[in-house]
């Protein structure tokens, strides 16, 4: 029923196709299997159009009918089964007092269901979505499998870099990118894949390769690197005073795009406390492209 609905309200099964995230064939496929259950001819196409037949029409507001029960349905048992606590995953600690308003908001739309926070390691740049660890999770963006996910912003901020104490940035005040381009950088893991580009700045070096020291797999691995080999990292301007401590200097750094912190949890999760979690942060959702 979905990807019928989803193929007449398109008129395109490339364009549904691309909705749904499946292939075109899987998606005719089951067009077809639809078409043979029912027994009628549910849209005409060629190779330039596509309209719903009189059955198609017929069919098309029951569909939609059937799918709103459906996710009434689900969020009805989501919530019957629903635990006392939910499991929010962290790379690491998102700072800006975002937890602090997070439980005080919640608290009040959820007086008894507890947060409870989960460190997971770069390696999983969906912060435990993907391996259905958490419910939801503080996620940068742009990072691999985005497109899965529903993704809604909460801070948009300039990017800083964190140096040793004794590196030549030190006594500044703040850096171009053109002047970083030749620094030893801590890395993301490869399987961080857009997320390891992204404070990388591999879009802004003009073609030329970052030079990668180390690669780090979560903060207190940044620090040592930082620490004992003199490398530099980019990170958000909300994470600098995280990051700031004896030995470890945050300088604002011109010439980059902004990164991108947002709250991410998976679409076929109907359950209103979801919901609830979510607009605790911000009331509009917003989906992101990579």
């Amino acid at each position: 029923m979905r990807y019928f609905v989803a193929v007449a309200e398109e008129l395109s099964f490339t364009r549904a196709a691309e909705r749904l995230f499946i292939s075109q064939p899987a998606l005719s496929k089951q067009i077809r299997q639809l078409e043979e259950l029912m027994r009628v001819r549910l849209f005409d196409r060629d190779r330039r159009t596509v309209r719903l037949t009189a059955p198609g029409e017929a069919l098309l507001p029951a569909a939609r009918e059937l799918l709103r029960q459906w996710d009434e349905a689900q969020r009805a048992v989501g919530d019957a089964a629903t635990a006392s606590w939910l499991t929010v995953g962290l790379s690491t600690s998102v700072g800006r007092g975002l937890l602090r308003t997070l439980r005080e908001r919640f608290a009040e739309r959820r007086p008894g269901c507890e947060l409870r926070f989960r460190q997971v390691n770069w390696t999983d740049p969906t912060a435990g979505l993907a391996e259905g660890e958490v419910d939801v999770a503080f996620v940068w963006v742009p990072f691999p499998g985005q497109d899965d996910l529903n993704v809604r912003v909460v801070a948009r901020e300039p990017r800083w870099v964190a140096f040793r104490h004794d590196h030549w940035l030190a006594g500044r005040d703040e850096v171009g990118f053109a002047e970083l381009l030749d620094e030893r950088f801590v890395a993301l893991p490869e399987s961080a894949g857009l997320l390891r580009d992204h404070w990388l700045a591999t879009d802004e070096r003009g073609g030329r390769p970052p030079v990668v020291c180390t690669t780090v797999t979560n903060a207190e691995e940044t620090f040592a690197a930082i620490e004992s080999a003199g490398t530099i990292v980019l990170l958000a301007a909300g994470n600098a005073e995280i990051y700031r401590r004896p030995g470890i200097m945050t300088i604002p750094v011109t010439g980059l795009s902004p990164s991108v912190l947002a709250l991410a949890w998976r679409p076929g999760d109907h359950r209103s406390i979801i919901r609830d979690l979510v607009e605790a942060l911000s009331p509009e959702p917003q989906r992101l492209g990579t």
